[in-house]
């Protein structure tokens, strides 16, 4: 997969994708992160890439020809299609499920706007989708572009060491995709004993129809705990209601009640 950054600042994702799970799925050319500055496709001595708001009002806005151009030069440096990913705070919320999405595309252009944002004819012209990862503002784009990249590089074949570990992230469907995308189940490691508290028993049986039960109910207890309205306590099956009971029963929930 190519993922081609345009920003003021492409280096900053470039950097980050050589690191961690990105940079090995770089490595093992999986993946390729390039970057567009669209000053170099500025006009001018000063190479501007940005003029004052038609209506007045503050700050700045990003025009449309320098964008256009380096918009042009991104998509026809490969042949593959590219889509164009804006991301900005208006933008659809970016999910696991939009990650899982992105992943299956070939090519991805992600575009980063600065300042008050980016000239609308410029979007409604050039641009696939709008992506928000939250309802607050950045300083531009840089860093949700860096968040795309990371969720949907690791969802490539191959870019983890153990296929099992998307599977079993948050957010992730279950195997049958029945049932409601919960939060993670907690995880312990070495040492076994510590002034912290101890591992749970279960963990150490040795009996993995047990261990798979007690993963499902923890991440059925703590999603209703952490983020009720991801659970339709109506919909679930018959065994994830009684997981669930249990979960609360144990813990001193009412049941019935979120957190």
């Amino acid at each position: 997969m190519r993922i081609d950054v345009v920003s003021l600042f492409p280096e900053f994702v470039t950097q980050v994708a050589g690191h961690g799970v990105v940079g090995r799925a770089g490595e093992r050319g999986l993946l390729s992160v390039h970057g567009w500055n669209p000053r170099d496709f500025a006009e001018g001595s000063y190479r501007r890439v940005d003029d004052r708001p038609f209506g007045g009002g503050p700050g700045m806005v990003m025009m449309v020809e320098p964008l256009r151009a380096v918009l042009a030069a991104a998509r026809a440096a490969a042949p593959e299609p590219a889509r164009v990913v804006y991301l900005s705070p208006q933008g659809r919320p970016f999910d696991q499920a939009r990650a899982r999405a992105l992943a299956l595309e070939p090519r991805l252009v992600l575009l980063c706007g600065r300042y008050e944002g980016v000239d609308e004819r410029l979007l409604a012209a050039e641009v696939d989708e709008e992506l928000s990862i939250g309802d607050y503002v950045l300083s531009g784009g840089e860093l949700a572009a860096a968040v795309v990249v990371d969720a949907v590089a690791r969802l490539l074949p191959g870019a983890l060491n153990d296929v099992e570990s998307a599977a079993q992230d948050s957010f992730e469907p279950s195997a049958d995709g029945a049932g409601p995308l919960l939060l993670d189940c907690p995880h312990y490691t070495r040492p076994l004993e510590h002034a912290y508290g101890e591992v749970p028993p279960v963990l150490l049986s040795g009996n993995h129809a047990a261990i798979a039960r007690w993963r499902r109910q923890q991440a059925l207890g703590r999603t209703w705990q952490r983020r009720p309205e991801l659970i339709d306590r109506g919909a679930l099956s018959k065994a994830d209601a009684r997981l669930l009971d249990e979960f609360l029963a144990a813990d001193g929930d009412a049941l019935g009640d979120g957190p």
